[in-house]
């Protein structure tokens, strides 16, 4: 038996606006830094201030009050701004806020999905109350995709036909609670003809393995995000792994954090692969590990 995966994680509180606090998972973030004066990077996205050089790295600054829709920062706010480095999807971003709050540390069965009529341009994967305080939780992967479009070379994976048909027979789970997270998944699967369910709950992930296993149709590659609301993806591959039912699922936990931590533990919760989001390339070769596993254990 793998020892549970705890969610507690530490959240940094921060407010982009005078009243609303929100909030990423700290796991993202490399460092606060004072603002620092900026050097301008012609022809970029409008939201894009400049560059800061930062212990010797060069990093893009981007306002993140103007990119969620909020009222730009202004060049009096700039000396009360903070500057979160993050390293997320490959990239190392500063977003510019107005001022930072505090860490906390988080449970995720707190955090609630978002209502669902906040339509598709709202920013946000959960939210939670800090201290009776609303707190919302950042789509920093939405937020990604608008400032910093990914390449076609990342989103598109090419198949042989037998490696084709080694993935078709599969039933495949994909889990993610961001909207960007779940259509970059989805259109690497459509991109070549590969069918597969999505979600964006871990809680809803783990009920359709149960009942898939119950209708002889068992999950056998499960994708799935690993900071999500609810049940996130450590405990979802925790649970999945300790149920006999439904533990041969091949598990390939897909996220946007860049730490070796998080691969370390997604590996003690059972789970066959981390890989960071997000290259077309890299999850179908992965997910064609999981073929091969499926093969195997089929030949027994």
């Amino acid at each position: 038996m793998k020892s549970k995966a705890s969610q507690s994680q530490g959240l940094l509180l921060f407010q982009l606006s005078l009243t609303q606090l929100f909030a990423l998972g700290t796991l993202k973030i490399r460092e606060l830094v004072p603002y620092t004066p900026l050097s301008a990077i012609p022809h970029s996205h409008p939201t894009i201030l400049g560059a800061a050089n930062i212990r010797g790295a060069t990093i893009p600054i981007v306002d993140m009050a103007a990119a969620v829709g909020y009222r730009p920062i202004s060049k009096e706010e700039l000396a009360d701004s903070y500057i979160i480095i993050t390293d997320c999807q490959r990239m190392v971003i500063g977003f510019l806020v107005r001022s930072i709050d505090k860490i906390i540390e988080c449970n995720w069965r707190d955090i609630e999905k978002p209502p669902s009529n906040l339509g598709k341009n709202a920013y946000l994967t959960g939210v939670t109350k800090i201290e009776g305080k609303l707190v919302q939780l950042l789509d920093v992967e939405l937020l990604l995709s608008k400032v910093f479009p990914a390449s076609p070379e990342t989103s598109r994976a090419i198949l042989t036909d037998v490696q084709r048909e080694c993935l078709k027979p599969l039933n495949i789970l994909l889990v993610d609670d961001s909207k960007v997270a779940r259509k970059q998944l989805s259109d690497a699967l459509d991109s070549i003809n590969i069918p597969y369910q999505v979600t964006a709950d871990g809680k809803e992930a783990l009920s359709i393995m149960q009942q898939a296993e119950r209708d002889n149709h068992a999950i056998d590659i499960l994708v799935s995000d690993i900071e999500m609301p609810g049940l996130d993806g450590y405990e979802l591959a925790f649970e999945v792994k300790n149920n006999p039912a439904i533990a041969p699922a091949y598990i390939i936990l897909h996220t946007s954090l860049s730490s070796e931590i998080s691969v370390s533990q997604a590996h003690q919760v059972g789970a066959n692969e981390a890989l960071t989001k997000f290259c077309a390339h890299e999850l179908i070769d992965a997910m064609l590990r999981g073929a091969e596993k499926a093969v195997d254990k089929a030949n027994l």
